[in-house]
Order: C-alpha cells, then structure tokens, then sequence
C-alpha cells in the first residue's frame, strides 16, 4: 500500500544525496513543495533574487523526473496543513535547518502535525554532520577552529543517497503559485541581468561547477585561493548556500593534492553552524561579551560607510573589492577579509553594518558564515584573528594582486569595469572616472592609529 509525503523543500534545492527525498521515496508518491514564509521574505534583495533562480531551476529537474514543483506562500504550518487536508497526505519530511528562527519554526511544525496525526521528521542533508555529533573529549561543543578540524579530517561523512530517475507523484496534484507572481527580485535595484551573468544556478551547474575545480583547479587551490585576479577558487559557496549540492558531495569528491586545504573550508562553514546552533547568540552579538561596549560607529548614513557600499573609498583594492560584489553578487574570500577590516578597524564601523550590506547584496550569503567572518575579521568572535591584527589593504593588494590586474579590472576602462555602471541604482549618481576621491575617506595610517588607540583601552 503506498502513501503520500509532503516533501518541504527549503535550502536542499536538488535531487541528489538528499536523505529526506531517499525516504519520502520509500512511502510511494511524494509531492515537493516550496513555501514563500517569512524566511524567505526576510531575504536581503540578491539572495531572494537568486533564491527565485535555483527555484526555478529545481522545479525543472523535478519535472524532468516526472515530478513538478509546488509552490505556496503563506505560514509554513498553515499550508502545510492545508495541503495535507487537500493531497490526503500522510507525511510531511524535510531537511533540518540551524538557526534558531528556522529551528523554532519546525518545532512548531512537527509538534503540531503530529498532533494532527501527520508523520512529520526532519533529515539531515545540510551540513557533514549534525551540529550535535562533532564533540571535545568532554563532550562539550567546539569553540576553536583548529581543534575541530583535527577531529574532523580522519572521518569519512558516509555514502551519498543516490539520485532518482523517477519520481512518482500524486494521481491528483494540488495547484501551485506562479513563482513569476512572487517577485522574489524586487529589491534587487540593480542591474540583476548583469548579475546573472556570473552565478551558475541550478543542481547541474552546481555538479559541474565541482567537476571542473576538482579536475582544474584544486590541485593548486593551496596557493591560489589567495590570488585575487586568478581563479583557483571553487565558487561552490553559492550553490551549497541554496542546496543544489550537498557539502558530502564536495567533501566525497576532493581527492589528491589541494584536497585537504578545500575540506578544511567546508570544515569552516561547518563550524560556523555548530556555532550557531550551540550559541545563535552569534548571529546577533559581539561572540565575546567584553567587545559589546567596544565604541563601534554604527551609522549606516555615514559618508565613509556609503562610500564603502558603492566602492569609492578611494582605496584602490578596496574599491575594486566592493565593485566586484555589486556586479556579481559575490567577493573573492581574500577581498572579504580585506573589506571587512578596514570598515571594522580603520572606519571603527560596528561589524553588523557590514554583515547587514552583505547579507543585502551576496548571492551566495550563508547565515553563519556571514557572522562568524565578520565577528572573525573584527576581532570580537571566535576563534578571532588577534583583535589588535589590523590589514594593510595597501599591503594585501601588493602581495595578493601582485601586477595590479584585479584592480585594473573592477576600476579600469574595460567592459567588466563599465558594468559596475550598468549595475548600480541611477540614485547614487555615479560618473565613471569622476566618482573616487582623491585621498582615502580614512586614511591607512590614521585609522590604524585610531583603532590602535581604541584596543588599548581594554576596558571597553
């Protein structure tokens, strides 16, 4: 006798090595859904943007197995529970989130379906490990990287689940919202055709964006991840953020030279999540509590800052940096760190003004990667670079950008630099050539005297 799952699509966006699909599969026929709730409408303007991309694309890959893709908008437990009474179904499966709205959210969800008499279990299928499975020796979280990635690198995260050819549906499938009437890229004002040119969206995208690093790049991903115009990263970041790819999948494939320094990065997205299911006070505050009376300026308005959001700070690596995420949704790591810094240190900017602009403009943004690498850069997180360390943004292109070629692209005369132009709102007034100061908004110098100066006293 074959039953009905409710298969509730979040950020697992994909067919394959999905362990919630793998047993919805087992009842019979499943019937994947995807709700617009509050999560998804407290999206910054490119991750909602993008997210209605991999969407899309999802709903294409389950036809192509004979499935569709039903889309709804409203309270997650609501329609749930509306579809159930519609579809007779008698399960409900998804894959777990960490943060602690989405974990409030489906604790409400599974205790009231059950109540209902509706199955309802959650799976993993976004992280290696479940944040409560990678323990100390006392059996308490980790709270520092370099220990963590001891423990994790000798394990092996298991076998992938397989991906189906097929997949049965309902006799009768429930109607679905057109996700045209959704909107998702409203916010988005900015040139959102320029950005698209740059993400690869999408299960397939994802599987051969991983193929073609693991067979060209990895090899000298060690020493070239940190080479700004070069591209010796994986990129993967944006396609594991909405699940077109799970990190098994990555982990599984590394293999040879270059493959331990790559599943040490997934090991860093995986702490950041143990984090912030052991203490989601990091999505918010300063990680260590001396660092919430630290003097943080903390004017959006300000002139210095807005002249970091639209790259004209009148540093050149700076600048380049920030033009790089408008146009493309995305920053080379190495760049994050720089930008971070000098708003952080020079500017003496509070982090959260930061992660708020990035959360804003990343297609690839991830919740705890996001704070814990601005809360990292800052000084104020876990696991922190010394909080006295201070980039050189002058010295970082000089080592990282040796010939000067990123710059040149992001700030030049080029077509990619002209795009910069086509991407950003009418309201900010920009004139190619004639938008950059003279001088740096905040001098290296100065600002590195003035955060000096501010660490000092330790009884902020």
């Amino acid at each position: 006798m074959t039953r009905t799952t409710i298969l509730w699509h979040r950020r697992d966006l994909r067919l394959s090595d999905l362990p919630a699909l793998t047993a919805a599969r087992e009842g019979g026929a499943v019937i994947p859904v995807f709700i617009r709730e509050r999560k998804v409408d407290a999206l910054g303007a490119a991750a909602a943007w993008r997210m209605g991309l991999s969407v899309e694309a999802h709903g294409r890959e389950l036809e192509a197995v004979g499935s569709r893709l039903v889309l709804r908008s409203g309270n997650a437990l609501e329609v749930l529970r509306a579809l159930v009474k519609e579809t007779g179904a008698e399960a409900v499966y998804w894959s777990r989130e960490y943060d602690p709205v989405s974990r409030e959210r489906d604790a409400e969800v599974k205790a009231a379906l059950r109540e209902d008499g509706v199955e309802a279990r959650s799976f993993p299928g976004k992280l290696l490990w479940e944040p409560w499975e990678v323990k100390t020796g006392q059996g308490t979280p980790y709270k520092v990287f370099s220990p963590m990635w001891k423990t994790m690198k000798g394990e092996v995260p298991g076998e992938e689940c397989p991906r189906p050819r097929e997949l049965a549906g309902p006799t009768s499938w429930p109607e679905s919202e057109a996700l045209e009437d959704w909107a998702l890229g409203t916010a988005m004002r900015r040139g959102a055709d320029v950005v698209a040119e740059h993400a690869v969206v999408g299960e397939k995208g994802a599987q051969q964006r991983l193929r073609d690093f693991v067979s060209d790049r990895m090899h000298n991903y060690p020493k070239g991840r940190d080479l700004l115009a070069e591209h010796w990263t994986s990129g993967l970041s944006e396609n594991l953020t909405y699940g077109e790819i799970s990190p098994r999948q990555c982990w599984n494939a590394a293999e040879g030279e270059g493959s331990e320094t790559f599943r040490k990065e997934l090991a860093w997205r995986e702490f950041g999540w143990q984090l912030g299911f052991h203490f989601p006070r990091i999505f918010e505050r300063e990680w260590r509590e001396d660092w919430g009376r630290f003097p943080w300026k903390d004017d959006e308005r300000a002139a210095e800052v807005k002249a970091w959001k639209q790259g004209r700070t009148g540093l050149d690596v700076i600048d380049a940096a920030m033009r790089e995420l408008y146009v493309t949704g995305t920053m080379h790591n190495r760049a994050r760190m720089i930008v971070a810094s000098y708003l952080t240190k020079h500017m003496m900017t509070d982090w959260r003004v930061g992660q708020s602009w990035f959360a804003d403009t990343l297609i690839d943004w991830d919740e705890a990667s996001n704070a814990l690498g601005w809360q990292w850069v800052a000084g104020c997180g876990p696991d922190a670079a010394p909080y006295f360390r201070i980039f050189n943004p002058a010295s970082q292109a000089e080592k990282f950008d040796a010939r000067g070629t990123y710059r040149e692209r992001w700030l030049g005369s080029g077509e990619t630099a002209a795009s910069y132009y086509a991407a950003v709102p009418e309201s900010w007034g920009l004139t190619p050539g004639e938008d950059r100061p003279a001088q740096p908004v905040v001098g290296l110098e100065a600002g590195r005297k003035a955060a000096l100066a501010a660490y000092e006293d330790r009884d902020f």
